[in-house]
């Protein structure tokens, strides 16, 4: 049954990624302009929790859509994945006469929307998805993964020029322990020798082979990506044990871009997404959906359950690996 909406609430929760800002402001004058009393909350399902609201006009999020990380802040909850914990956020929804809320977040955080919207159906809940890794299904890109990518490739771009300059070998960790899309289309752009990503299996050998490879066209450096989340272990383990077969270079450095990937403005294709989805979310809940998030497929604004998003993996171009181990001989 579609509900009469009023009042709404957004928060950020999980870990940051750059466009959230710019999400919010989309759903703040969007709401505005639906004549909807729009609320923040304050460090995510913590602040739901905790009661830390805030009325929100246009000029609280004027200049912000070029800002990294999020103005209402995030945190992870372990009091939300309690019954406890979510009934007290309820009676705090409930005290602040809200409708509809709009999480923006990952994985975990829709996991916490989907149990809440279990036990509380009254309240209308959509997701908007926020997360640098892109693994998130039902949307063909997430909030924040095209700036982390560009972090990245300019990151490797600057070690070329030292990889070059000294014959080094380099291992470059970024982000990504359950996926490899940032290792994958940072291999790519960057013209990596290499890329190792927690979806296949690659051995000490198969590595060591396809260096050896490029050595034999006398490409006398290399430059590998190492997605955190790979089946060969840490980076320094992989750097070791490349060391004991390979003796082409002069030198086997490690390099871990680690959080700089979270932060910094985001994209302009970061700053369009996230106000393309924070825009449509506030119309969806006016229109009464409920229990999904909103993705981009095909440049067109998809739907999809809580519980598909949750549950199902979000896999891999195939073509895309096979056409970077060929790009990187």
């Amino acid at each position: 049954m579609k509900k009469d909406i009023k009042r709404i609430a957004v928060l950020t929760s999980g870990g940051d990624a750059p466009g959230m800002n710019a999400a919010v402001r989309a759903v703040v004058r969007n709401a505005i302009n639906n004549d909807l009393h729009i609320y923040g909350i304050m460090r995510g399902y913590e602040g739901m929790i905790n009661g830390d609201f805030k009325r929100l006009e246009t000029s609280d999020v004027s200049n912000i859509i070029h800002r990294g990380g999020t103005i209402l802040k995030t945190a992870r909850s372990q009091r939300f994945m309690t019954p406890e914990g979510r009934k007290l956020a309820y009676e705090n929804l409930i005290d602040h006469d809200i409708d509809g809320l709009i999480v923006i977040g990952g994985n975990g955080t829709f996991t916490g929307a989907q149990k809440f919207i279990e036990e509380y159906p009254d309240i209308n809940i959509l997701g908007v998805p926020g997360t640098i890794d892109n693994d998130l299904y039902g949307t063909d890109f997430t909030i924040g993964f095209d700036t982390a990518l560009n972090t990245a490739v300019e990151a490797v771009d600057r070690i070329r020029d030292t990889a070059d300059s000294h014959n080094r070998l380099f291992f470059v960790e970024v982000m990504g322990r359950h996926s490899g899309f940032i290792a994958l289309q940072t291999a790519i752009a960057g013209g990596a020798g290499g890329v190792l990503i927690p979806e296949e299996d690659t051995t000490i050998e198969d590595l060591v082979k396809l260096l050896k490879k490029g050595a034999k066209r006398s490409k006398l450096f290399s430059i590998v990506i190492v997605a955190e989340g790979n089946k060969l272990g840490t980076v320094y383990d992989i750097a070791r044990k490349v060391e004991e077969h390979v003796d082409i270079y002069d030198d086997i450095k490690v390099t871990v871009i680690g959080h700089l990937q979270r932060g910094g403005s985001p994209t302009t294709l970061d700053r369009v997404l996230a106000s393309v989805l924070g825009f449509h979310a506030v119309e969806a809940l006016l229109e009464g959906k409920t229990g999904q998030t909103l993705g981009l497929k095909n440049n067109n604004v998809h739907f999809c359950s809580f519980h598909d998003a949750i549950t199902k993996s979000k896999t891999l171009n195939k073509d895309m690996l096979r056409m970077a181990h060929i790009l990187a001989q």
